[in-house]
């Protein structure tokens, strides 16, 4: 792909934007130096250009190459093939960098070349699986293309982690809630799972999870015909629920639509936690319903949203 081309294509957000409540996504391909093709969802990119003088400092962590000035920003930037732990890698660093936004935290991405932006719809989009175990989990989802081939959708969260360890979760006060009162909550990144949970914990609630959209789904209908066959309001079984945006076979989005569309949560709020973190996703959310939403991960910020939501 021309980079200017890239660029250009990465410009259009209002347009990516719409297809967020489409379960619809584009992702962008790209390679480490060996045949395993590899993508990044769109939305997190700023743009794609060729790798610049990188200012080497001590003490980084591994795969951390060193630091740039982006625009008056400056910023860290990763070789992603050493995390992979990928056989046949050449030698050197990759000779273009994407700059993707995660958590309101911009980073350069160091990768052999970027192919081009495809078009899938999320049910395409399918958990790991045993590859998850291959890469230690840091591939959440794999697409199949309809040419043949498979990619790999990387989890960011995980490889940051990795690189920069995870973020400390501060004292949180607990919530005065009811001992029944539980969470539901979906996300398809492991380290986010782990993190949200350790805030519920602190919180004081009891939780439940998915780690897909269309998981999700499935469980919550299952959770409100019970309550509805016992005489019990779902808001007895799930006081508030916690979406992801990007996940597989079902996005944040249009889960959120099939909640509020569907009368028998009624009164049960959904809070969207995504790395999304632009006002047009913002936006995007609060079109479907959300009653409201956090960028990842602010432990603080996650539980400040929480309590007075689940609180008696």
């Amino acid at each position: 792909m021309d980079l200017v081309e890239s660029k250009n294509l990465l410009d259009s957000v209002d347009a990516r934007t719409r297809l967020a409540g489409s379960n619809k996504m584009e992702i962008l391909l790209f390679s480490l130096g060996t045949r395993e093709i590899f993508g990044i969802n769109v939305f997190k990119v700023r743009e794609v250009g060729r790798t610049p003088r990188i200012t080497k400092t001590p003490n980084m962590p591994r795969g951390v190459e060193g630091l740039i000035s982006l625009r008056g920003n400056v910023i860290p930037v990763l070789s992603l093939a050493p995390f992979m732990h990928l056989e046949g890698v050449p030698p050197g660093l990759g000779k273009t960098m994407m700059v993707a936004e995660y958590s309101k935290r911009t980073l350069g991405f160091l990768v052999h070349e970027v192919d081009r932006i495809i078009r899938v719809d999320w049910e395409r989009v399918k958990a790991p699986e045993s590859v998850l175990s291959a890469n230690q989990g840091l591939i959440t989802a794999v697409i199949e293309l309809e040419g043949g081939g498979l990619v790999s959708i990387l989890d960011v969260e995980q490889i940051l982690a990795n690189a920069f360890g995870e973020a400390m979760i501060v004292d949180i006060h607990p919530a005065r809630v009811d001992p029944e009162t539980s969470v539901f909550f979906v996300d398809d990144s492991i380290v986010a799972r782990r993190k949200i949970s350790e805030v519920l914990d602190k919180l004081g609630v009891r939780h439940k999870h998915a780690t897909n959209g269309m998981e999700a789904w499935t469980r919550l209908q299952g959770i409100a015909a019970h309550a509805l066959q016992i005489g019990r309001s779902i808001r007895d079984e799930i006081r508030l629920i916690l979406v992801d945006a990007e996940m597989p076979e079902m996005d944040g989005y249009v889960l959120t639509k099939n909640i509020k569309s569907d009368p028998r949560f009624e009164g049960v709020p959904v809070v969207m936690h995504s790395s999304l973190s632009s006002e047009a996703n913002r936006a995007m959310g609060k079109s479907v319903g959300v009653d409201a939403y956090v960028a990842k991960f602010d432990a603080e910020a996650l539980a400040d949203t929480l309590r007075p939501l689940i609180e008696r």
